[in-house]
């Protein structure tokens, strides 16, 4: 018998190894996003000359299919939920098949089978990307019951999520609270710490956790009243970056469960730079996400029995690097600007409408935008912006106006405001790196991430039969670029 034992050991040496996933999601980030990123280091380099890497362009191990089972361009509802259940939705929808029935995610399969689970994102942590594995809607925009569901227990009675960071604290508080976004008076934020879950909203009480030997999951961290800042704008005194917060998860995550962790980790406003066709605000996202996957893949080094995986849900704003008829595009316009086009505008429908033009003039464009030299037809695209009728409208207008400028002075062409269809970039590192390979679809991508942890959907769909996925009061926005 003791042979018998020692055989099995032999034969099986990892059956019982603790094992980690890292899936890394760089929402509406394409090829040409990479291109253009990986570019604009080079030309700030000293020997602009020199080629130049990125740590993602050493991980390239293959190409994602994205469209979604209604439409050949995706939304990142269907797209997140592929990675996270294996199959296709429709658009708009959050963990739930074609019928509308809620599907058993990667993350709740790994927390019912005794891995530890986390959530890291820029944007509300009850948007579309992060709801997508631990909510269960027929709608996006549903993120009141959204923020229930993520602090929902699993049938083991424990919390789904052990650790979420991100922003989108509105959505937690009862509409009698100012700060609140939500339809209802529910008061989630409240129901969490009843619950147990440890809760932080300041950049101070992020720090800290850094210098705790206590264990405080389950945790949630939410620092931003709605999306998280552009990188471009971030006050480091206020907000951690999604590097800051991945390198938490990670510390926190590995000393949970000897079994491992699963964490989905977002950079989510690469995605919304696209959407305003703000090249600055793009690149520096990117770059803050190149510098979390360095963290990942250091953690790699020391972790052996970690993977992690890079894909993005989609691409967006059909980004070209170069505009007919030269053949050239100038990575040092962007380096100019110093803040997004979101900021800007919001800057702008702050100051009176007589004094809009001279403070174009004079402080937006050299200090902004790092424009000495405007056009009149700058100026007046930007004012004609400002009179847009419509709130939502104005504020779109005025945001594809102010990166338009850029991007014709930097080469850089858009075809949309939304997203495409193109494949994007997959990139693995760590342990079984050589089955994540190939052009497949981002459904198959799911299966395999699934097969990595050796979890199963199914017992947790059954388990989800009678799961609420309807709001009864929202508003359904045509729109989800910044919503």
């Amino acid at each position: 018998m003791i042979l018998v034992n020692l055989l099995l050991v032999a034969i099986a040496p990892h059956a019982y190894a603790k094992r980690n996933l890292v899936l890394m999601i760089s929402d509406g980030f394409g090829p040409t996003s990479e291109t253009m990123a990986r570019s604009f280091m080079q030309d700030m380099g000293t020997e602009s000359h020199e080629p130049w890497s990125s740590i993602l362009d050493s991980m390239l191990t293959g190409s994602i299919r994205t469209q979604s089972s209604n439409s050949l361009v995706t939304d990142s509802a269907a797209g997140a939920t592929a990675f996270a259940c294996g199959l296709k939705t429709h658009n708009g929808a959050i963990a739930v098949d074609t019928n509308g029935t809620p599907c058993g995610t990667i993350l709740e399969a790994a927390k019912n089978a005794g891995y530890a689970t986390g959530l890291v994102t820029t944007s509300r942590i009850t948007h579309a990307t992060p709801a997508s594995f631990a909510a269960h809607v027929v709608d996006r925009d549903m993120e009141d019951l959204i923020a229930m569901h993520m602090i929902s227990k699993n049938a083991t009675r424990h919390t789904k999520v052990d650790l979420m960071f991100g922003g989108g604290m509105c959505r937690f508080l009862p509409q009698s609270n100012d700060n609140s976004c939500r339809n209802d008076d529910v008061d989630v934020w409240q129901a969490a710490k009843d619950s147990g879950v440890t809760t932080l909203t300041r950049r101070s009480e992020f720090d800290l956790l850094s210098q705790t030997n206590q264990s405080m999951l389950p945790l949630i961290g939410l620092f931003a009243h709605s999306h998280m800042a552009y990188t471009i704008d971030r006050d480091s005194t206020s907000q951690p970056s999604l590097s800051e917060m991945t390198q938490t998860a990670l510390n926190l995550l590995d000393d949970t469960s000897d079994k491992g962790f699963f964490l989905m980790v977002e950079g989510a406003r690469i995605d919304m730079a696209g959407h305003d066709n703000d090249p600055a605000a793009h690149v520096h996202d990117i770059i803050e996400y190149w510098r979390t996957v360095q963290k990942v893949h250091q953690f790699v080094h020391s972790n052996p029995d970690t993977l992690v995986v890079s894909t993005s849900d989609h691409e967006t704003g059909g980004l070209a690097l170069g505009i007919d008829p030269e053949y050239t595009w100038h990575p040092r316009v962007l380096n100019q600007v110093t803040k997004s086009a979101e900021q800007v505008c919001s800057y702008l429908f702050r100051t009176q409408k007589q004094d809009v033009a001279e403070v174009i003039e004079d402080h937006v464009f050299p200090k902004y935008l790092g424009i000495d030299n405007h056009t009149q037809a700058e100026l007046d695209v930007v004012v004609d912006a400002l009179q847009v009728k419509g709130g939502d409208g104005r504020h779109k207008a005025c945001k594809h106006a102010i990166g338009g400028i850029v991007s014709k002075r930097a080469r850089v062409g858009w075809s949309t405001g939304g997203h495409t269809g193109a494949d994007v970039g997959l990139y693995a590192y760590g342990n079984q790196m050589h089955k994540i390979k190939g052009n497949m679809e981002n459904s198959h991508l799911g299966t395999l991430l699934m097969q990595y942890l050796d979890v199963s959907p199914s017992q947790v769909t059954k388990a989800l039969a009678n799961t609420a996925t309807r709001q009864l009061a929202f508003f359904h926005s045509p729109h989800h670029d910044h919503d």
